[in-house]
C-alpha cells in the first residue's frame, strides 16, 4: 500500500496512463485473489467471459468502445468487494493468421507432410503480401502452427499494450490462446466428449473445391475473376402453370433440388409450398421462400442446386434440403445419375452428360433445352466474378465431402426448447436482443457444420482405420484416450499403430480437417476457468457472472456457448449478457474493414487521452449505436475537460485547511448537508443504474452532480473554506472531502486514471480497489436540506445574470438584491444566505413572496438596476 502523493503544483493527464498503468501492475492491484476467493461464498466471486479479440489483425475503436464498457463493470464490482475474475484471451485461431504466416515467412501448409525438427523459415519479416502460394515453401501443419504461435505472441504484445493504455483492469496473469497447448487439449476433450454422447457425428457436405489441384481450398486462398458467361432462360412446369427462371449454370439442372424467391415477392407467393417439374429429368422440386433471393434479378426466382454457388449451399444448409450432387473430384459429371431421376427419359438425359466436363455438359443440356422447347429464346452473355483458388486456372466447383457435425437443436426439438429455455434464463441487457438469440435459435434448420478444411486451428483429433485396399472405415473411427491429448492426426500415429502405418493397407489415416474457430472460442468460459484442468478454479468461476460481447455475434459466439454449456454441464453459462451496439461513421453507416472506414485507436488515445476516449464509450448505453467523427470527437473532447476537472476540482478541495477527521457530525451547516444529501441520492440511484448494468445512466447522475457542485456549491462555500478555523469552516472542509472521496469513486469505473491520481494526494492505496461509496453513509440524520443547494444555486445564477446584463464585474458590490418566491425556497435561501451573500457580494438580502423564484430587484452599490424576471 503506497502513501499519499503531495499535491501537484499543476494538474495534467498527460502521462497518467503509464505511471499508474506500472504502479498497478506492480502492486498487483487487479489480480484475481484466489485464495480469497475460495474462502469466500459464490456471491463474493464476480466472473467474466472476455471476448478474446482477434490478434492478428488490429484493434479497432469499436474494440474500445465494448471493451469499456465491460471494464466499467469490472472495476464496479472489485469496489463492491467482489473477487473479480477478469482474464483476456487472444483469439489467434483462424484464417486471418495463416495468411499473416504464409506471408510474413514465405510458407504454406501441407498437412500431408512429415514433422521438421529446427525448420527455418525461408525468410521473416515485411508483408509479401504479392506472394503467390506456388512460391511459398510447403511445411508440415505443426511446422506451421509453431510459426503462427511465434507470430501471434508478438502479435499479441501490441494489444496488451493498448488495452493496458486504455485502462483495462484486466487481470494480465489469467490470459489464454485459443490456439495455445491449453485451448487444444480443451477443445479436443470437449469434441470427444460430443462423440461420445452421440452429438458430434459424420455426413457428406459440400466443400469449395479446385478440380485441377484436387484440393479444397479455404476462405483465404479464394480470389474473385471476372468471367464470361450466359443467362439461360429456362422452364419448370407445374399445375399452376409454367415457371421460368435465368441460370448461368444449365448443366446443374440434374442437380436441381428447389425453386426459391424471396418471401415478399406477390408473383411468386401462389406458389411456394406447391412443387414444379424440372425440364428434361423430370423430378418434382419444391417452390420455397428465403429472404436472399433477388427479386430484381433474372426473373426474380432462383434455381437452387447442390451445388453451384455459395448461396446455393446457404440455401442447401437452411431450408434443409437433398444433396443431388453430380461434380466430382475431377471436375467431371459422375457416372450415375441423382437418385431422384427416376423416369428412362431423365436417366437417358443425363446419361449423355456423364463424365463431361462442366464446359462440355453445359453445351450438352443447352441443346437438350432446345429441343424440348424448354430453352426461352438465345442465351444472354455477361461477365461476372467467378471464385478461383488464388494459384488456380479453373473456377472452383462444389462438392460433396465428409464433413463433421455437432448437434445444435435444429432437428431435435427437445435441444431447441432447452436453448430458449436457457437463453430466457439470462439476464440480456438490453432486454430485446433475447429476441434476436430465439429467432436464431427458432430458425435453425441444420446442425453445425464444424469440420474446416484449413491448417492453422485445433485439429480434429480422429483417425481411421485402412482396409486391405488402402480404403478408410469411417464408421470405425479411431479416437485417443485423454491422457494423449492434445494430438495432431497429421503428424502423430493412431493409437495401436506407429507411424510406418499410416496411409498404409491394413494401417491409418489421420484426419486432416480442423474444427471451426468457434468450436473453440464457444468455449471461452471453459477455457478461462480451468475446466478440467483446475478444477477449483473452474468451479469458483463457473457459471460466469457476464458475457460481454458484439450483437453482431449473438448466432455465433453467444448462441455457440450457450449450446456448448448445455451440452457439457447442462445449464447456461453465465448469469448476464451485455451487448454493446455498433460504432457508426458521422454518415451513420456501421464501421466496418471492409468499407473502409474503421479508425484505429491509438492515435486517438495519444491525443486525447484514456480518460476522454473512455468517457466516451461509456455515455453509450448498451445496444446503442454510437457514432464516431475522428475529425471532430465531441464527445471525447466533453470527456477530456471532465477529467481535467477532476483533478483541478480534487487539489482545489485539497487545499483548504481541514480537520484530521471526516465524520459527519462536524457538518451542521443547512447548505452542506443539502449537498451531501443530494450526493446521497445520486449514489444511490447510480448504485442502482450500475446493478442494471447501465453505465450510461450511472455516469450521467454523477457528471451532472459534479458540475453542479463545481458551479454552484465550490463557488458558494470557498470563502467560508478559506476563512479561520471555526465550526463554520469545519463544516464545508469536511463536506468537500467527503464529497470529493465520493465523486471521485462513482467517476473511478469510468476515468480510472484522473481519479487515480486525485485519490492519492490524499488516501493511501488505490481507489479501484476502495469502497464503493454507500448512500446512507453520506448523510447522519439531518432533516431534509436537499432543496437548499438547488434553490441557491439559481438564486446564485440569477444574481450573476443581473451583474452580466449590468455590465457590472461579478465582483461589483449589492447594496441590496430581493428575491422573490415560495415560501419553502425563501426558507431555503434563508438557511444558507450568509454563504449567498458572501459570493455574490451582497449587504443586504430580502425576500417577497411568488409563485416562481426569481431576483426581481438589485441595487448594486455603483448605481441601481431593475431586473425583472
Amino acid at each position: 500500500m503506497s502513501a499519499a502523493q503531495p499535491l501537484p503544483d499543476k494538474p495534467a493527464l498527460e502521462g497518467l496512463e503509464t505511471k499508474w498503468g506500472d504502479h498497478w501492475q506492480a502492486e498487483g492491484t487487479f489480480l484475481f485473489d484466489r485464495a480469497g476467493a475460495l474462502a469466500a461464498d459464490r456471491e463474493c466471486i464476480y466472473s467474466i467471459d472476455t471476448p478474446p479479440p482477434t490478434a492478428s489483425g488490429s484493434l479497432h475503436i469499436g474494440h474500445v468502445f465494448s471493451y469499456t464498457h465491460t471494464d466499467v463493470i469490472a472495476r464496479y464490482h472489485r469496489m463492491r468487494g467482489q473477487h473479480v475474475f477478469y482474464p483476456m484471451g487472444w483469439d489467434d485461431n483462424g484464417l486471418p493468421t495463416e495468411r499473416r504466416v504464409q506471408n510474413y515467412y514465405g510458407v504454406r501448409c501441407d498437412p500431408t507432410l512429415p514433422y521438421e525438427a529446427g525448420f527455418v523459415p525461408p525468410f521473416e519479416g515485411g508483408d509479401n503480401k504479392s506472394s503467390k502460394a506456388a512460391d511459398q515453401k510447403p511445411i508440415s501443419r505443426r511446422n506451421f502452427i509453431e510459426l503462427c504461435e511465434r507470430l501471434t505472441v508478438e502479435d499479441e504484445k501490441q494489444f496488451e499494450e493498448l488495452w493496458r493504455t486504455l485502462g483495462l483492469s484486466v487481470d494480465w496473469s489469467q490470459t489464454y490462446r485459443t490456439i495455445g497447448h491449453e485451448s487444444l487439449h480443451t477443445s479436443q476433450l470437449a469434441f470427444l466428449n460430443n462423440i461420445k454422447r452421440g452429438e458430434a457425428y459424420q455426413a457428406m457436405a459440400p466443400t469449395l473445391w479446385d478440380v485441377t489441384f484436387r484440393t479444397a481450398v479455404a476462405q483465404a486462398e479464394l480470389e474473385d475473376r471476372e468471367q464470361p458467361s450466359a443467362y439461360h432462360r429456362v422452364t419448370f412446369h407445374g399445375e399452376h402453370g409454367p415457371i421460368y427462371i435465368e441460370t448461368t449454370r444449365p448443366e446443374l439442372l440434374p442437380a436441381c433440388v428447389a425453386l426459391v424467391a424471396h418471401p415478399d415477392d406477390e408473383r411468386y407467393k401462389p406458389y411456394f409450398g406447391k412443387t414444379v417439374t424440372t425440364p428434361l429429368f423430370g423430378v418434382e422440386v419444391p417452390v420455397l421462400a428465403h429472404p436472399l433471393a433477388q427479386p430484381d434479378k433474372g426473373t426474380g426466382i432462383a434455381m437452387v442446386c447442390t451445388f453451384g454457388d455459395i448461396t446455393d449451399i446457404v440455401w442447401w444448409r437452411e431450408l434443409d434440403l437433398p444433396n443431388r450432387a453430380i461434380i466430382g473430384f475431377d471436375g467431371r459429371l459422375v457416372s450415375d445419375a441423382p437418385l431422384a431421376i427416376e423416369s428412362e427419359a431423365g436417366r437417358a438425359a443425363y446419361a449423355e452428360l456423364a463424365g463431361k466436363t462442366v464446359f462440355s455438359a453445359k453445351q450438352a443440356v443447352v441443346e437438350q433445352l432446345r429441343e424440348s422447347g424448354d430453352l426461352i429464346g438465345d442465351p444472354k452473355p455477361i461477365q461476372h466474378p467467378v471464385k478461383f483458388f488464388e494459384k488456380g486456372d479453373k473456377p472452383l466447383e462444389i462438392v460433396s465431402t465428409r464433413q463433421w457435425y455437432v448437434k445444435n437443436g435444429a432437428r431435435d426439438e427437445a435441444l431447441r426448447d432447452r436453448l430458449i429455455e436457457l437463453g430466457r434464463q439470462l439476464d440480456w441487457h438490453p432486454d430485446f436482443m433475447r429476441v434476436r438469440y430465439e429467432n436464431w435459435v427458432n430458425g435453425l434448420t441444420g446442425d453445425w457444420l464444424i469440420s474446416r478444411q484449413r491448417f492453422f486451428g485445433v485439429p480434429i483429433p480422429i483417425w481411421y482405420p485402412l482396409d486391405a485396399d488402402g480404403n478408410p472405415r469411417f464408421d470405425e473411427p479411431i479416437l485417443p484416450g485423454v491422457d494423449q491429448l492434445p494430438v495432431d492426426p497429421s503428424s502423430d500415429a493412431a493409437p495401436g499403430f506407429d507411424e510406418s502405418a499410416r496411409n498404409q493397407p491394413n494401417g491409418f489415416v489421420g484426419e486432416l480437417d480442423v474444427m471451426d474457430t468457434w468450436m473453440t472460442s464457444s468455449l471461452t468460459p471453459q477455457l478461462a476457468g480451468g475446466w478440467k484442468r483446475d478444477d477449483e478454479l473452474f468451479d469458483a468461476v463457473f457459471p460466469f457472472d457476464l458475457r460481454p460481447q458484439g450483437q453482431d455475434i449473438i448466432r455465433t459466439w453467444l448462441f455457440s456457448t450457450m449450446l456448448r454449456s448445455q451440452l457439457e454441464h447442462g445449464e447456461a453459462p453465465w448469469a448476464h449478457a451485455a451487448l454493446s451496439g455498433f460504432i457508426v461513421d458521422p454518415d451513420r453507416k456501421k464501421m466496418s474493414k471492409s468499407k473502409g472506414n474503421v479508425v484505429t485507436p491509438a492515435d486517438i488515445l495519444e491525443k486525447h487521452g484514456s480518460d476522454a476516449v473512455r468517457y466516451w464509450a461509456a455515455s453509450s448505453r448498451l445496444g446503442t449505436d454510437a457514432a464516431f467523427d475522428p475529425q471532430n470527437p465531441t464527445q471525447i473532447k466533453i470527456g477530456r475537460r471532465l477529467a481535467i476537472k477532476i483533478l483541478n476540482a480534487a487539489k482545489f478541495i485539497l487545499g483548504f485547511d481541514a480537520p484530521e477527521t471526516d465524520d459527519l457530525a462536524l457538518v451542521t451547516d443547512a447548505l452542506d448537508q443539502s449537498m451531501l444529501q443530494n450526493l446521497a441520492h445520486v449514489v444511490e440511484e447510480a448504485t442502482s443504474a450500475l446493478e442494471g448494468y447501465d453505465h450510461a445512466r450511472a455516469l450521467e447522475l454523477t457528471e451532472t452532480f459534479f458540475w453542479t457542485f463545481c458551479d454552484d456549491y465550490l463557488e458558494l462555500v470557498k470563502e467560508r473554506a478559506y476563512s479561520e478555523r471555526s465550526p463554520e469552516q469545519t463544516s464545508a472542509v469536511v463536506a468537500l472531502r467527503v464529497a470529493l472521496s465520493t465523486l471521485l469513486r462513482l467517476f473511478a469505473p469510468v476515468v480510472p486514471f484522473a481519479t487515480e491520481d486525485s485519490w492519492s494526494w490524499f488516501n493511501e492505496g488505490s481507489v479501484h480497489v476502495a469502497t464503493w461509496p454507500e448512500a446512507e453513509k453520506l448523510t447522519a440524520g439531518w432533516e431534509d436540506r436537499t432543496r437548499v443547494l438547488g434553490v441557491v444555486g439559481k438564486a446564485l445564477t440569477s444574481i450573476r445574470g443581473a451583474k452580466t446584463a449590468a455590465k457590472a464585474s461579478q465582483k461589483a458590490l449589492v447594496d441590496y438584491a430581493v428575491i422573490a418566491g415560495p415560501a419553502d425556497a425563501v426558507e431555503a435561501i434563508e438557511l444558507a444566505a450568509r454563504d449567498l451573500k458572501s459570493v455574490g457580494r451582497i449587504e443586504d438580502l430580502r425576500f417577497e413572496s411568488a409563485e416562481e423564484l426569481t431576483v426581481t430587484d438589485i441595487l448594486l452599490a455603483q448605481a441601481p438596476i431593475e431586473e425583472e424576471r
